[in-house]
């Protein structure tokens, strides 16, 4: 097969490669802070909606985490005249929208179960082998800035999510119908966009396909890959924390903050938010490039647990909005320079796999917040008035930034 890795891609291009992941953002940052949390409010009881949407999302996220290995693993072994990426993809993508429909129209939580975890397996199935594409197309010199360009994608889809979930669904409505067809019609135009650029060659004449081991999807020699381990266990310390603050912020808004409309607040928020990640996400590749994707890595680890810290002082909504965004800044700049050091560390001809191996960080710290809820509502309650679990929230948050770091001492970017 004909090698063109290490011919350099211009803006265009990797704005193309990359364009399903606005979409993809668009739609779990509208499900994850805005939907899901207020169409809750509407099927569970008040005090134990914390609980709900904890629990809910954890086992949401638990799928994820080995569904994106294991399809990402496949891909790398995929045969077919369109490559080993994109067949996959598309079939995952299509059966999106089958369970967007029913979370478009959940009339029980049974239903809104169903397609939220249906959802969480569909979308991972395609989001496995579309990680790999940028190791696969992207020369190593471009990886930095390949990742700022992917992040700003996924930062974009925050903010358009934030104004569109929050001014399209009201804390009244029963079903979001709306802002679910806008999600469907985002993700369609994105990832019809990325199929196209993508421009794989056939994997028809890469050998005979050999035989998929399950086992060795979730396989690694530790020792030979002891770096990639290391930069996983570090990753999955700092987003637990992060994913913690982000998860509840509907809630803490509406308990704490006491506004009349907490979906338009949390999308405000979450829209302010994401203008710093998108900023920092670009500064993240360019400096990662220059200077090494390890010591922005440490940057970011600091500004966000400053961040987090400072939000413990939020006594209304500036305040939140200008604390929130060092938070970001700090995120922006670690999501950038965190996923270019991983795909260079990640062995070429098992992109798919290992790429997919970092959703065990990513996905299993997201998973894994969720579970605070239960202790959140139980801390809230214990002091009435007080909030002490949304205080311990953002505690949280700073220690695991300041955690990760000890973690990422053992990664050596080569």
């Amino acid at each position: 097969m004909k090698n063109t890795t290490q011919k350099n891609l211009s803006l265009p291009k990797l704005l193309g490669l990359n364009s399903y992941w606005l979409g993809l953002s668009f739609m779990w940052n509208s499900l994850h802070p805005i939907v899901l949390p207020a169409v809750l409010l509407h099927l569970v009881p008040q005090t134990a909606k914390n609980s709900y949407l904890g629990g809910l999302t954890f086992l949401g996220m638990l799928l994820a985490m080995f569904v994106q290995p294991v399809s990402g693993a496949a891909s790398d072994q995929w045969r077919s005249r369109w490559g080993k990426r994109r067949p996959l993809a598309l079939l995952g993508t299509l059966l999106d929208f089958v369970f967007l429909g029913l979370l478009a129209w959940s009339k029980n939580i049974w239903v809104l179960l169903l397609g939220y975890i249906g959802l969480q397996i569909t979308s991972n199935t395609a989001q496995g082998p579309l990680q790999a594409l940028i190791p696969d197309r992207v020369p190593r010199d471009q990886l930095g800035r390949a990742s700022g360009v992917k992040n700003l994608m996924d930062m974009g889809g925050v903010i358009i999510a934030s104004i569109a979930a929050g001014r399209l669904l009201s804390p009244q409505d029963r079903y979001p119908t709306t802002i679910m067809l806008v999600v469907m019609v985002v993700l369609a135009l994105s990832a019809a966009i990325t199929f196209i650029t993508a421009d794989e060659e056939p994997s028809l004449e890469m050998g005979s396909k050999p035989r998929f081991n399950f086992r060795d999807v979730f396989r690694m020699d530790v020792q030979v890959n002891r770096n990639f381990t290391w930069l996983i266990a570090s990753r999955f310390v700092f987003l637990m924390g992060v994913y913690g603050v982000q998860a509840f912020a509907q809630y803490y808004i509406q308990d704490v903050m006491q506004v009349a409309n907490p979906v338009k607040a949390t999308g405000d928020l979450m829209a302010a938010l994401a203008i710093m990640l998108v900023v920092c996400a670009l500064l993240g590749g360019w400096l990662a490039d220059r200077h090494g994707a390890r010591r922005v890595i440490v940057l970011a680890s600091l500004v966000s647990a400053a961040g987090c810290f400072l939000l413990l002082n939020a006594h209304d909504l500036t305040s939140l909005v200008l604390y929130a965004g060092v938070l970001g800044a700090g995120i922006g700049l670690y999501l950038t320079s965190n996923w270019a050091l991983a795909s260079r560390l990640a062995p070429k001809e098992q992109a798919g796999k290992f790429l997919g191996l970092t959703n065990l960080a990513t996905a299993g710290a997201s998973a894994f917040s969720r579970l605070l809820g239960f202790p959140l509502d139980w801390l809230n309650s214990a002091r009435p008035g007080e909030f002490m679990g949304y205080s311990g929230l953002f505690v949280l948050g700073g220690i695991g930034a300041l955690l990760s770091l000890i973690l990422l001492a053992r990664v050596k970017e080569s």
